[in-house]
């Protein structure tokens, strides 16, 4: 699992995530339960993804002086941005489940922020195993390569053919399970995940909604993973991407939660970048496509989905 970026990245990295952390956690954890509004998931939003950029800048940096080529320093930098941004838009479908999630258990929007800190926490730890064990497996079998594009290719054809149908929660495998394990109240109580009924103590429906929450990133990030790796093999570049796109994950929910119905066309949109990034990994020993290509297509692909989208929503 090689890569060329100095120690001294790694360190700042994790320094940043813990940094985050601590905010999240600490600091907004004194504001209590309150409904996130607008302009405060627009705030911080903008606050994520200039963090995110200017690691960016400072990758780029790192490996020029490390390397002293400018081209690779930009090739890297390229390949964190497509990461980041494949992962980005993927969380999207990411925040329609957990939107789904919320409105069937009737999660008062004041309870919403801990579960996602929570779930935010959660992604990171899993998701960075996953990478890991990735990594190795494309470092001792060179075939998963062709595994992991035919996967991507098969989930963007489901994805285009289920986009557009009503989803429901109803049937969820996960959600019968946990309802047979746990006995659940039909209450909240606070933003406690465990109450007391008839001296029993049992789950509250907030349990149940964080149990769902991390079930749902563990199954998106079984697609997104191998789509940055289609990116990039360096195990520093896919990790960083994914964790930061995660970090602003919390906020870009509230910011999208009122305006949904606006983007009710972009999961066709998704499911094309999948089938193009799973045919890019397929490809990669007889052609490899360029990073700058690969993040022309993305950043196309989402502007035509964006307006399409705008252009026949509802009530518009």
């Amino acid at each position: 699992m090689d890569t060329i970026v100095p120690v001294w990245l790694w360190v700042v990295f994790v320094a940043i995530v813990l940094a985050a952390l601590f905010v999240d956690f600490v600091v907004l954890k004194k504001q209590g339960a309150h409904e996130v509004g607008v302009r405060e998931a627009l705030n911080w939003s903008v606050l994520w993804v200039a963090l995110s950029l200017a690691f960016n800048g400072l990758l780029w940096w790192a490996v020029k002086d490390t390397t002293g080529s400018t081209a690779i320093a930009t090739e890297k930098s390229l390949e964190f941005l497509t990461g980041y941004l494949i992962e980005k838009s993927l969380a999207v479908d990411n925040i329609f489940v957990f939107l789904m999630i919320f409105t069937y258990f009737a999660v008062p929007p004041a309870y919403q922020k801990r579960v996602l800190m929570i779930g935010i926490i959660g992604a990171i730890v899993l998701r960075t195993i996953m990478i890991l064990v990735g990594a190795w497996l494309l470092e001792q079998f060179h075939w998963v390569l062709y595994v992991f594009g035919a996967f991507l290719i098969l989930t963007g054809i489901k994805m285009w053919w289920a986009a557009g149908k009503e989803a429901s929660l109803d049937d969820n495998p996960a959600l019968k399970l946990l309802r047979k394990v746990l006995p659940v109240s039909k209450q909240f109580d606070g933003e406690k995940f465990w109450t007391v009924e008839n001296g029993k103590k049992i789950a509250t429906p907030l349990l149940m909604v964080i149990a769902l929450v991390a079930l749902t990133d563990v199954i998106f990030a079984v697609d997104s993973i191998p789509a940055i790796f289609a990116i990039t093999k360096d195990p520093f570049i896919v990790l960083t991407s994914n964790v930061f796109a995660i970090l602003g994950l919390r906020a870009m929910f509230f910011l999208l939660q009122a305006a949904a119905s606006r983007f009710h066309l972009l999961n066709y949109g998704l499911a094309v970048i999948l089938v193009f990034i799973g045919t890019k990994m397929m490809l990669i020993d007889i052609f490899k496509i360029p990073v700058a290509v690969s993040l022309g297509v993305v950043l196309g692909i989402l502007a035509i989905t964006m307006v399409w989208s705008a252009k026949t929503a509802p009530n518009t």
